[in-house]
C-alpha cells in the first residue's frame, strides 16, 4: 500500500490527497443520512488532507461544530470536518480501488433505521459514546 491516497469527486474537478488509512467507518446520525441519502461511508483522515481544486469546492456549515464539503460542479460529497480541529472524514467513494480497507466501526448507531443492516462484525457507538470521545 502507497503511503498517500489520492481521490477525486465525479468530474474530476477537485482532487483529496491524504496519507493512506485502512479502515472505513459509517455514520448513521440523521443529519449524515439526509446528506448522502444513507449512512456516511467515511475514511477519517489521519493529518489536514491536500485539497486540488479548492475553487470548486463548498462548504456548508451544517452545525455549531461541523462542516460538509461538496464540488460545485458535478456535487459530489467531500468531506465533513470539525470546526476548529484537524479532523476531517472523507467520503470513502472518493478512493477507487483501495486493498485492504477495513470496516471498522457504525457511529450513532442508535439512530440506524430498522430498514438496513451491515453484516460485518464492528464496533458499534452511540450518540453519547461518539460526544464522550470527541469531548462535547
Amino acid at each position: 500500500m502507497s503511503d498517500t491516497m489520492s481521490g477525486k469527486c465525479l468530474c474530476g474537478a477537485v482532487t483529496i490527497t491524504t496519507p493512506t488509512v485502512k479502515t472505513v467507518e459509517v455514520c448513521h446520525c440523521g443529519m449524515c443520512r439526509r446528506w448522502g441519502g444513507g449512512p456516511f461511508m467515511g475514511i477519517t483522515a489521519i493529518d489536514v488532507p491536500k485539497i486540488h481544486g479548492k475553487e470548486s469546492v463548498a462548504v456548508y456549515s451544517s452545525s455549531e461544530w461541523a462542516q460538509r464539503a461538496f464540488c460545485k460542479v458535478c456535487g459530489t460529497h467531500l468531506f465533513y470536518h470539525l470546526k476548529n480541529s484537524s479532523h476531517y472524514t472523507l467520503m470513502a467513494g472518493l478512493f477507487q480501488n483501495l486493498p485492504g480497507l477495513i470496516f471498522k466501526e457504525e457511529i450513532f448507531i442508535d439512530h440506524k433505521p430498522d430498514y438496513y443492516a451491515f453484516a460485518n462484525d464492528t464496533e458499534k457507538l452511540t450518540q453519547a459514546q461518539v460526544f464522550a470521545r470527541h469531548g462535547a
